[in-house]
């Protein structure tokens, strides 16, 4: 493929694996494949949702005639935009930024809490040079490694903590957070991971600062946005993968809700990931939603919540109509993180 230099200012998160610099070859011929990357230019400012995750983990503020490099993909989220994968493109054509993470696609609805997404100028192809000594170059790629087929049960050496919510900003990963946090004060070696959602590294980088010591996203299989398609064979290989770190535990925050777009329900509706399962926690956002959760997960799945918690038990009103109306103990992660881990590390079998 022809080629030609361009200098970027910003690299998405989603590039990581690539170690990219300033300088980035770019071809005019696009290949319209989920993760390819891509350079674009922000031809608008915006005073909402306006921050880019680089892959350094910080978040940058992106302003009109940044040069930025994201990956094609698509999203269908409820509380964000919503837009599709092109099925072409050529250099000069516009795009949108569907998420934070840098998922460029044609963006079909917006969030008005975000307002309009960011219009992108397509700059070209971002170009990988593989082989030594060669200058031939091809489509690159987000992600490190492509997605295994696990079919091996995990070990029941490692017991897994799934955290499932009735919706989006559930509080899964403050929920994932501290339990993580109290897991490790207990004297476990924690590994974790998000199986659902748009590519972001944020959750897990939380889940690391916490005290994991081992981490991996979807993203990290070159899948930008997760589906009832590909979840399952996703969750496995996450699993997996971290499993051959040997960890004590594995917590995995699954992102979206029970009812979503991003193939939560695929996950746990599959056989190897529900054997895989130790503990579930639903994160609920008001007592009904965890009544709703709680019956989902018992009557679709045949999986007890181990407990409730997310913006349902904010307070003591909440917490006691969840333990007293639905028989399920019930913490809040941000003022009883303590016990909320506590709850978790016994329903591994575990004492403290």
């Amino acid at each position: 493929m022809s080629s030609r230099s361009v200098f970027v200012d910003k690299i998405a998160s989603l590039a990581q694996h690539q170690n990219l610099g300033r300088e980035v070859r770019l071809s005019d011929d696009i290949v319209c494949e989920e993760g390819v990357l891509v350079a674009i230019e922000i031809l608008n400012n915006k005073a909402r949702y306006n921050t880019l995750e680089l892959t350094s983990g910080r978040m940058a503020t992106l302003n009109r005639g940044d040069i930025v490099v994201g990956a094609l993909g698509h999203r269908k989220a409820l509380f964000g935009y919503s837009g599709s994968l092109p099925t072409s493109l050529e250099r000069g054509d516009t795009i949108q930024m569907l998420n934070i993470g840098g998922v460029m696609g044609h963006c079909d609805s917006a969030n008005p809490d975000l307002g309009q997404p960011f219009d992108c100028r397509v700059l070209g192809m971002v170009l990988d040079f593989p082989y030594l000594g060669e200058r031939i170059g091809v489509p690159a790629r987000a992600g490190q490694q492509p997605l295994p087929d696990i079919s091996e049960p995990l070990p029941e050496s490692v017991p897994v903590v799934a955290l499932a919510g009735t919706c989006m900003d559930s509080g899964k990963t403050a929920a994932a957070c501290a339990i993580v946090a109290r897991l490790r004060a207990n004297g476990l070696r924690v590994a974790a991971c998000k199986a659902t959602g748009v590519s972001l590294r944020r959750d897990i980088l939380a889940m690391e600062d916490a005290g994991a010591f081992s981490s991996k996203l979807f993203a990290d299989f070159g899948v930008m946005t997760t589906t009832a398609a590909n979840g399952p064979a996703l969750t496995r290989a996450l699993l997996a993968t971290l499993a051959s770190d040997k960890p004590d535990v594995i917590v995995m925050e699954l992102g979206d809700g029970l009812l979503g777009t991003y193939g939560v329900d695929a996950i746990l509706a599959d056989d190897w990931v529900r054997k895989a399962l130790t503990s579930v926690v639903l994160c609920a956002n008001d007592p009904v939603a965890a009544w709703g959760g709680i019956k989902i997960l018992r009557e679709q799945y045949e999986l007890e919540p181990a407990v409730v918690t997310g913006p349902a038990t904010d307070n003591a009103v909440g917490t006691d109509l969840i333990r007293e109306q639905l028989d399920v103990a019930a913490f809040n992660a941000l003022t009883q993180a303590v016990s909320l881990g506590d709850c978790v590390f016994a329903s591994l079998g575990k004492t403290t």
